[in-house]
């Protein structure tokens, strides 16, 4: 499978099937084990980024770009301590849950701002770009084409979080006990955080902190670089 077709795939399974999987994930209603240990690895995911934006102590002075955001899991608790918060989605429906979400918890307000875009069609600069739990569904070549446009787009600071490239983690994937099966998810991609960091060094970034969130079948690598 190229990159175009995963793009594609990603896009129509988000908007289908995956929509209503993913938004009981990234809710509180009533799911699975596997869901709610999912649903317990993204929050935690989340709440580590948030932990590292609020200990620096300025997020109201910050814009920030979430590319691929979801439900708005992070989008939403950043624009309530005040960050300006450009949000976007390749998934109509997903924004569409995101709006409805921030309205519910921050009433009829313009932070954040919603889109459905393609990440790489994103413009604009901002303090800090986040991308959460979206490379995951893209193989090496795509993600390095979409980390290297991030960083672009980020003047002091990029977030991202990815399935890191491990023996363990490649031998769970292979006999399928990492991720769900193929009726329900799309393709899912592993990366070499050496990679990653490359990448980013290339951009003129380097790593600042860093956190692994595990649990039973979640797996997530988070990197924050700045501008060296």
């Amino acid at each position: 499978m190229n990159a175009v077709d995963d793009k594609t795939v990603v896009k129509e399974y988000f908007n289908s099937t995956g929509f209503d999987r993913w938004r009981r994930i990234y809710g509180d209603g009533e799911v699975n084990k596997v869901q709610l240990d999912i649903r317990s690895g993204h929050q935690q995911t989340v709440d580590q980024v948030l932990n590292w934006l609020q200990a620096d102590g300025n997020l109201a002075d910050l814009s920030i770009c979430d590319a691929g955001c979801g439900v708005g899991s992070l989008s939403i608790p950043l624009a309530e301590a005040g960050a300006k918060v450009n949000a976007s989605d390749i998934s109509e429906k997903m924004v569409g849950e995101a709006k409805e979400r921030a309205e519910a918890a921050l009433g009829n307000t313009s932070n954040p701002t919603f889109s459905v875009q393609d990440l790489e069609a994103l413009t604009g600069k901002y303090h800090t770009v986040i991308c959460l739990d979206v490379l995951i569904h893209y193989p090496q070549d795509k993600a390095a084409e979409m980390i290297s446009h991030l960083a672009a787009m980020a003047e002091s600071r990029i977030i991202l979080s990815f399935a890191p490239k491990t023996c363990a983690l490649s031998i769970l994937k292979k006999i399928g006990s990492f991720f769900p099966g193929p009726s329900k998810a799309t393709r899912a991609y592993l990366h070499r955080e050496a990679d990653v960091v490359k990448i980013l060094e290339s951009q003129g970034f380097s790593v600042q902190r860093q956190e692994m969130t595990r649990t039973r079948f979640y797996f997530s690598r988070i990197l924050e670089a700045t501008r060296s």
